[in-house]
């Protein structure tokens, strides 16, 4: 059987998602996801309404941004997150935007044609947050391989 990885980051906005403030983060989602599409080892990615999830209220807080995507294997999304000049530039400024939250990243295996839901997405960031990376939830730093592979690196790069 073959596996994707899936992800779910979030960020708690400093400001309502809607205050001017946050206008250059917002209008840089299309771009950023649009070189994200094109990147080798992408499958999907969740949207709302529109062509980002901006509009979807997956958590209480209404200013808690999720974003939920699956790659072919964790070094294509490291890749992607790390070292795509792009979204490392967008990264390095969250701090303008976001507060810094302790669980903003989860990673999990599925098997190839699941698509994941975000109560699935909420479970895994929850089993991550109450029990640290285990092989149903885990990180970039301490990852674990997919059911059919033996082995993985971890991915130590840094955005900041």
């Amino acid at each position: 059987m073959k596996y994707h990885l899936a992800q779910l980051n979030i960020a708690l906005f400093r400001l309502p998602k809607e205050h001017p403030d946050n206008k250059e983060f917002i209008d840089n989602l299309d771009r950023v996801n649009a070189i994200a599409e094109t990147q080798e080892g992408f499958v999907w990615r969740f949207t709302g309404e529109g062509n980002d999830a901006m509009d979807v209220q997956a958590f209480d807080d209404p200013n808690i941004a999720s974003n939920m995507s699956l790659w072919t294997d964790l070094n294509s999304l490291g890749a992607f997150v790390y070292r795509n000049k792009e979204h490392r530039e967008i990264m390095r400024r969250r701090g303008e935007w976001f507060d810094k939250i302790d669980f903003y990243l989860v990673l999990w295996w599925v098997p190839a044609g699941h698509t994941p839901t975000l109560e699935e997405a909420k479970e895994k960031l929850e089993l991550l947050t109450k029990g640290g990376p285990t092989e149903k939830a885990f990180t970039f730093k301490e990852p674990f391989p997919s059911p059919d592979e033996s082995k993985v690196s971890p991915i130590l790069d840094e955005c900041a």
